[in-house]
This record gives C-alpha cells, sequence and structure tokens, in this order.
C-alpha cells in the first residue's frame, strides 16, 4: 500500500467535547418492494446497536421522507428512531417532479407536528438530495429533465427546504448534500457546497474500474476521494456518506467482491474513521428477501447481530488517512439570509430514490446502485423513494457510472444510487468524461455525452465511451431512433396496477413489469422547447450479459402493447381508479432480449410537447417480464426518442 498517502488526520478528528455520529444507510423498501415498516426500522435499528464486535452505531441515514406506498405521509423510520433512541440524518429525495419534491416537504413537515421535539431532537442533519450533481448529463443540465439537477436547481432545494423549516422547531438543523467526490470537486459545482452547512460524500472503490482497484488499493482511493472533497469543501465539515465494500457479485476490474474482501475494507476504512467522522457505512442489510448484485451486506437475508465477517478492526495502522480540517461533528447553520430550495426514485432513488432508481433492510431505495464501465468510484445512486427494490439508497440492480468515468460514484442505488460508481478522488477537476455534475470542459467524442450521467434510476443522456450498446437496431425510415444515440426522454414516474390487487396504490417505482396480470404506467414530461420536433416510443431489451447496472427476469412468450391513457396517473393510481385507455399507440408482438424497437414512430395525438402524458404498457400472450429501468451502459425499458 503506497504511503505516500498517509496523511495527518489530527485536523480531521472531533474534539472530545463534539459528538461524532455512526451508522448505516437505510431505503424504504425491501427487495421484493415490500414497505419497510416501523417494526422493522426496530428491528434494523437495534440489530445495528448491537452487532457483535462493534459498537456505537445509533445513528441511520435516510434516502426519502416519505413512507413508500403513501403519497407524503412521513416515514416510519421516525418514529422508530424515537422507540430505540436513533439519531438520524434525514434525506429528501431532490431530483424529483415539483409537485413530489413538495410531497418530500410535506411529509418532513407534518413529521415535525405529529412526532414534535422527541424527533427533533434526534436530528443530525438534513440531507437534501443524493448524487443528484453526479447523476446529470449535458443535456440535462440544459433542459432540467433528466433523473439528476444541476448546480441551481440543487441550490434552490436546499433553500426551499430551510424556508419550509424557518420559524419551526426543526429551524437551526445542519442541512447539506450528498453527492460524489468527484462532482465536489468539479469547480461548477461550487455553489452547492457554499450553500451548505455539511456536505456528505459517497466513495466506492470497488466501483473504480478504470483504475488499480484491487482491496490492496481500496484504502489508498477511498482517502485520496475524501481528502479531495474535503481540498475544496470550503471550511464545511466533510461527512462519510456513503461507503462500502461488496460481500458478492460480479468482479470490477481488480476489485474482487469476497468477504475476505470486505473484512479488509473495513480494518482499512472504517476502522480509520468511525469515532471521528459522521460515517455511515453502506450497509447493513440489503439482502432482505433477496440478494442483489453485488451485495454490500454485513448481514445476510436473516437479521442478526453476528455479522457476516469480523468488525473488530484488527491492525489497520498502515492504512492512509483523511486530511484537512473537516470538523466531524454536527454543525451548527452559519447565519444565512436564506431562501430556498428541491427524486430516482428513484426511490431515488434514492429512496430511494426513487426516478426509477434506488435501500436497506433488504433494498434501501437510495444506496449503490453500481456504476457501469468506466466506473468512477463514485457511491450508489440513491433513487427515488419507494423504488422497486431500489430504494434511493441500496444497491439497485447497480446503476452508475460512465464510460470514461472519472472516479465519481457508483450510482443505489442506488441506485442512485446507489446514484450508482466509485472513485477515488483527481486531485483536480476532471477533464471530459465529466464527474457528474456539469458538463465537461471538453467536447466529447462521437458516442460519449461527456458526463458521468450516474446511473440511478436510469435515466440521461447518450451512452458513454467504454460503454456496451445494444445490437443496432432496424429503425424505422424517416422516424427518430430506436436507440438513445440522440436525445431522449426517460419516465418521471412509474407505477404498476395490478389487477389481483386493484385497491393497492404501489406509488412511484424503479422497475417495470408486465406480465398477464401487472401492467405499467409511464409518465413523461416533455419541455415545450421541443415543439415542432418529432419523437419515437421506442422500448428497449438488451441481453442480460450485456447489463451491467440492471437486471431482469423473464418467462413465458408474447410482447407488449403500449397505449396512451385519457388521464395522468400519480403515486395514489391503483387498478381501479387508473384512467382509461384513450388509444392503443403500438405493440411488439413478439419481445426477445437482444433488440430495441420502435413501438410508435409517429404517436397518435403527436408528441404532447410541453405536456405530460402516461403510456401503459401490458404483456400479450403469457410475457412476465419484470427489469429496473435505467438507461446506462446498456440502456433497457420504455423511452421517448427526439429528432
Amino acid at each position: 500500500m503506497r504511503s505516500s498517502n498517509i496523511l495527518p488526520i489530527a485536523a480531521t478528528l472531533a474534539t472530545a467535547s463534539a459528538q461524532v455520529y455512526q451508522g448505516f444507510n437505510y431505503g424504504s423498501v425491501f427487495t421484493n418492494n415490500a414497505p419497510i415498516t416501523r417494526q422493522n426500522y426496530v428491528d434494523l435499528f437495534t440489530t445495528a446497536r448491537n452487532l457483535q464486535g462493534t459498537s456505537g452505531f445509533t445513528s441511520a441515514r435516510l434516502f426519502t421522507t416519505i413512507q413508500a406506498g403513501t403519497t407524503n405521509s412521513p416515514i416510519e423510520a421516525i418514529p422508530a428512531a424515537t422507540d430505540t433512541d436513533t439519531q438520524l440524518l434525514l434525506g429528501i429525495f431532490l431530483s424529483a417532479t415539483d409537485e413530489q419534491f413538495n410531497n418530500e416537504v410535506t411529509a418532513l413537515q407534518s413529521a415535525i407536528t405529529q412526532y414534535g421535539q422527541s424527533f427533533v431532537d434526534r436530528v443530525i442533519g438534513i440531507s437534501v438530495g443524493s448524487e443528484d450533481l453526479y447523476r446529470i448529463s449535458p443535456t440535462g443540465i440544459e433542459n432540467m429533465s433528466n433523473p439528476g439537477e444541476g448546480p441551481d436547481a440543487v441550490v434552490r432545494r436546499i433553500n426551499q427546504v430551510r424556508q419550509a423549516l424557518s420559524g419551526t422547531i426543526m429551524d437551526g438543523k445542519p442541512i447539506g448534500h450528498v453527492d460524489t467526490w468527484t462532482a465536489y470537486i468539479n469547480s461548477s459545482n461550487a455553489a452547492v457546497i457554499e450553500a451548505c452547512d455539511f456536505i456528505g460524500t459517497d466513495a466506492y472503490p470497488y466501483f473504480q474500474n478504470t483504475q488499480e482497484n484491487s482491496i490492496e488499493n481500496g484504502a489508498d482511493l477511498f482517502f485520496d476521494a475524501y481528502n479531495a472533497t474535503v481540498a475544496v469543501a470550503q471550511g464545511k465539515p466533510v461527512w462519510i456518506t456513503e461507503t462500502g465494500w461488496p460481500v458478492s457479485g460480479p468482479t470490477e476490474n481488480l476489485a474482487v467482491p469476497s468477504l475476505e474482501n470486505a473484512e479488509q475494507y473495513w480494518d482499512d476504512v472504517a476502522c480509520r474513521v468511525l469515532g471521528s467522522i459522521n460515517t455511515f457505512w453502506y450497509i447493513l442489510q440489503d439482502a432482505a428477501p433477496t440478494t442483489p448484485s453485488p451485495s454490500f451486506g454485513l448481514v445476510g437475508s436473516t437479521l442478526s447481530t453476528t455479522p457476516l465477517y469480523d468488525l473488530s478492526c484488527g491492525d489497520s495502522s498502515s492504512s492512509p488517512q483523511p486530511s484537512g480540517d473537516s470538523p466531524s461533528s454536527s454543525p451548527s447553520r452559519p447565519a444565512v439570509s436564506s431562501p430556498s430550495v428541491p427524486a430516482p426514485s428513484g426511490s431515488g432513488n434514492d429512496g430511494g430514490s426513487s426516478a426509477p432508481a434506488p435501500p436497506a433492510g433488504g433494498n434501501d431505495g437510495g444506496s449503490p446502485a453500481p456504476p457501469a464501465a468506466g466506473n468512477d468510484g463514485g457511491s450508489p445512486a440513491p433513487a427515488p423513494p419507494g423504488a422497486g427494490g431500489n430504494d434511493g439508497g441500496s444497491p439497485a440492480p447497480a446503476p452508475p457510472a460512465a464510460g470514461g468515468n472519472d472516479g465519481g460514484s457508483p450510482a443505489p442505488a442506488p441506485p442512485a444510487a446507489g446514484g450508482n460508481d466509485g472513485g477515488s478522488p483527481a486531485p483536480a477537476p476532471p477533464a471530459a468524461g465529466n464527474d457528474g455534475g456539469s458538463p465537461a470542459p471538453a467536447t466529447p467524442a462521437a458516442g460519449n455525452d461527456g458526463a458521468n450521467d450516474g446511473l440511478p434510476a436510469g435515466l440521461g443522456g447518450s451512452p458513454n465511451a467504454g460503454e456496451t450498446a445494444l445490437p443496432r437496431p432496424t429503425n424505422v425510415p424517416g422516424a427518430c431512433p430506436a436507440d438513445l444515440s440522440g436525445e431522449f426522454e426517460f419516465p418521471h414516474l412509474i407505477v404498476p396496477l395490478d389487477e389481483t390487487k386493484p385497491d393497492t396504490a404501489f406509488g412511484t417505482q424503479f422497475n417495470g413489469k408486465f406480465s398477464p396480470t401487472v401492467s405499467t404506467v409511464f409518465n413523461f414530461d416533455f419541455p415545450a422547447s421541443l415543439e415542432g420536433r418529432s419523437c419515437n416510443v421506442v422500448f428497449l431489451f438488451p441481453k442480460q450479459e450485456d447489463l451491467v447496472t440492471s437486471s431482469y427476469t423473464v418467462s413465458g412468450s408474447g410482447g407488449i402493447e403500449v397505449s396512451r391513457l385519457n388521464g395522468i396517473v400519480d403515486e395514489s393510481t391503483t387498478f381501479n381508479n387508473a384512467p382509461g385507455v384513450n388509444v392503443t399507440v403500438g405493440a411488439v408482438p413478439n419481445v426477445q432480449p437482444g433488440n430495441s424497437y420502435s413501438v410508435a414512430p409517429s404517436p397518435p395525438g403527436g408528441c404532447y410537447f410541453g405536456g405530460r402524458v402516461s403510456y401503459q404498457v401490458s404483456a400479450t400472450g403469457s410475457l412476465d417480464l419484470e427489469y429496473f429501468q435505467n438507461y446506462h451502459p446498456a440502456a433497457i425499458g420504455l423511452y421517448i426518442t427526439v429528432c
């Protein structure tokens, strides 16, 4: 392990009188999309504080304020925190519509009213957004239509939250933002740092697959990332909000998931920072009831205080250390003349993270969604809350990273998200092949959008260099392409309708599902600036082996039918109250992996530029398909291309 990165840690240590927090990331749904309940959170928090071999895990980071399956009810982790005396780093899903963001704020305000001082006393900070800068592409920055957000929008949302809390008993709590270290070292994002009381940084050496990211170099890469963040933090406290090493999953370059390597990473990183820097490890449990790939959980599918590997901390004295003057204790909010502030779904998405794409007690909806090829080493991108198996924080079928990625974070979850790719710091702002903030300083080469579009919710720009591409589709002459080589729109809301549960509102999800009994509705929002252009409804279905940050299950045979609905769905839509079909816009009679389909080269009724439209996708025949909607690096799902 190289010694040149062993930097003084003294300046980052908390003073004897300041409290340092440590905990895990927690999402809003399990891997089967079942909401995590109050009792589930109680069990998770109790397990965390009683883990064998370690102690002090009495804090929790959340990706959303909304309880999964509801529109704007406070997340049940809040009363569970009171039940277990757990401190909370609250999360507000940012990359969402104004309505969705307002629901996040409403849930927080309702929690203050409902739970009062006992809740407020346990809040150590509020994170507005998670990896939103990392997940934005140049096109998204221009028209604000992607699952991430640009720096101006993040600052605006932060200010909105400050304003909403002004005069309440929550007023004065530290407000910050969570993103990858590569987003922070991009100077175009400096305004976000300035607007924060603290900044949370996500770093996953495992996902830094364009570098020598073996477990032997894991600590070096992590501390490089942390120290690079401290260097640009404007004196603000830098909290570690996501990091970890998977116990199982695919090999990323030289990074091999295993219990042995996860334990070594714990010894080399966790044992150096716990008790010194506010730290939220990824993750206590992500395998309930099924195991994602990769899986980062310290415990398996059965909740237990006996971890999968030894947490007692061996000799980590040779590991590199953080540097800089980054106080780890909870800062008091500096006087700011504050205006104020703003998804996924990722759920994400997060909580997740929402955004289609996703944490905890199974899948958190926000945690690492593994990054893609050329990943930069950030963190899983969380996704919108309540997302299908992605919480906005936990490894969603893996998000992010872009080819040529510079070392940002994976995207959870994260789905986003996990949002989701982990890398190590570049001492200076990255060049083209951007890290996930604003457009790359250099003009990207053909086939590369120059952005680290982070993958969490699976939405974004065109593929980056080094990414796996779908077989070139047979495009319809004169129509917009049936791939994502040009401009495209991704869904901002994904809502399943289940005729066997006709009155159940599943809320926004990260997964699309088409079966004989379940259809999925996708909401698309079109900027008015596209007026006068053409569009094409497309469905992309790559081979399983081409996917890096997503996955699917498929059985039976048949196709899909796409219909435009008479109205617009929302998180409260059920099978029984969904708008009726206005017109069938197109169909694919036989869906097969390895193909991309032009479903509606000229959609009946037009493209709805400047408005919103809901498209319902239903299965025909015996097809039963479920997948994690994701555009990166091999796109899968329903999109609308524009030309």
